[in-house]
């Protein structure tokens, strides 16, 4: 999933506009497309004509669960049209900020719940709201490539200079790299003012302002107080036609994954192909890890801390067919509660699940950015166990285990405290 912020701190530049009429555009050309609000103004349900008052759940309260389980994107998600989605905001968004305050990952709830749902969409539109806040660096975490629309004005173009800043110094603080481009908004090519600041605005960014322009164009308000995107309100207008162009100019040019030396070095992964997307470098990622923990489980599987606890042993007994002593077997359960949870290895940090009738058991937390699909354990049929081994920095960790996407504490691990969603988390210190 491809993900794209609208960032300015000024307001009345477009912003919510160039963010409804781009995911329109989107959607409508076969692309997979979900809307996120991230202004407590709410303006893209407003012009969506989609009504408040029946708006039950939205991006306040979605970034207020995380992951604990308790919400999930599609149940905020309004269905606008064929591929395009909306995930509105209301006015208790503007209260996030203060309830996040002493999250440890505060700035990073968006990107944490967006990567539930990485597999149903092609690209995110994310509407940020005119400030500089928690909000914004959640969407600036988030996302690819960020979209500042300048209207062509005078004041405009002085603020943009300033905003340019304000983006790299985002950027610094995130430590997460992206593509910053420029785009022109409500261009009216019969003055020469606008002219004027046009030419300023490519002297300025240079490569980094977009080839298009959204001229301005009266159905685009038009269409807005009707509750309509572009798209449905008048597809034959110059609106229309500008946001066509922009859309193509976007898929014709994705942005090339950009990994930070720090990030290289935590992930200790091979350099990403750069003409990969953001999804399928996800993807990479992940098969990279599975095979690094496939690796890893025979190594495991051998170290003294495996081995006292006797699995292999009973696990041979059952193969046989022995009926095992209810003594033995006894033994055997205390021992693989023993081995359950989470323990240092000569290879890392072991986590260990008994079998279930699970698919897939992962394990989220600090050390990941709780991201549910970073860490998968490996099924060991022989063992009759989930596990996997992770080079873990020394720390205290806070961690949960998922299975099949429910969200649990290690019930076989006594250290917990309980989390702001009145959750537990299971605690890990690595010495």
């Amino acid at each position: 999933m491809r993900t794209i912020a609208i960032i300015n701190q000024k307001g009345g530049c477009g912003k919510t506009t160039v963010s409804i009429n781009l995911a329109a555009v989107l959607a409508s050309q076969g692309h997979r497309t979900l809307l996120v609000d991230m202004d407590p103004q709410g303006h893209c349900a407003l012009g969506l004509a989609v009504p408040e008052a029946q708006i039950n759940q939205s991006m306040a309260q979605m970034l207020m669960a995380g992951l604990d389980g308790s919400l999930s994107m599609s149940d905020v998600v309004w269905q606008i049209s064929r591929n395009f989605d909306l995930a509105p905001a209301t006015t208790a968004l503007a209260g996030v900020e203060v309830q996040l305050s002493n999250a440890s990952d505060r700035d990073r709830r968006l990107v944490q719940v967006l990567s539930t749902i990485q597999a149903n969409y092609d690209f995110c539109i994310i509407d940020c709201p005119p400030s500089i806040g928690l909000l914004t660096f959640n969407a600036l975490r988030a996302c690819d490539e960020v979209i500042v629309p300048v209207e062509t004005g005078y004041f405009a173009l002085q603020g943009s200079f300033k905003q340019e800043a304000t983006v790299e110094m985002m950027v610094r603080r995130t430590g997460h790299q992206v593509r910053h481009k420029v785009l022109a908004t409500m261009y009216d090519v019969r003055t020469k003012l606008a002219r004027e600041i046009l030419s300023e605005l490519k002297k300025h960014f240079d490569d980094s302002l977009l080839p298009i322009v959204i001229n301005f164009n009266a159905k685009l308000k038009e269409a807005a107080s009707f509750g309509q995107p572009i798209t449905e309100y008048d597809p034959t207008s110059r609106g229309m036609q500008d946001f066509e162009q922009l859309a193509a100019w976007l898929v014709a040019n994705p942005p090339i994954p950009v990994v930070s030396e720090e990030e290289s070095q935590e992930e200790q992964e091979p350099a990403a192909n750069p003409a990969l997307s953001r999804a399928a470098e996800l993807v990479e990622r992940a098969r990279a890890l599975s095979a690094r923990t496939a690796s890893l489980a025979n190594k495991v599987a051998s170290d003294p801390a495996v081995a006292r606890t006797g699995l292999m042993q009973e696990a041979q007994r059952q193969q046989d067919g022995k009926s095992p002593d209810p003594v033995i077997v006894s033994e055997n359960v205390k021992r693989m509660e023993r081995l359950f949870g989470v323990r240092k290895t000569q290879q890392g940090i072991l986590f260990v699940q008994p079998q279930q009738t699970a698919e897939q058991i992962s394990v989220a937390g600090d050390f990941n950015n709780w991201s549910p699909t970073a860490t998968p354990l490996e099924r060991d049929r022989d063992l009759g166990v989930w596990q996997t081994c992770v080079p873990i920095p020394p720390g205290r960790y806070r961690y949960r285990v998922v299975i099949d996407g429910q969200w649990k504490h290690d019930q076989y691990n006594s250290s917990i405290e309980t989390n702001p969603f009145g959750e537990l988390n299971s605690i890990l210190e690595v010495g």
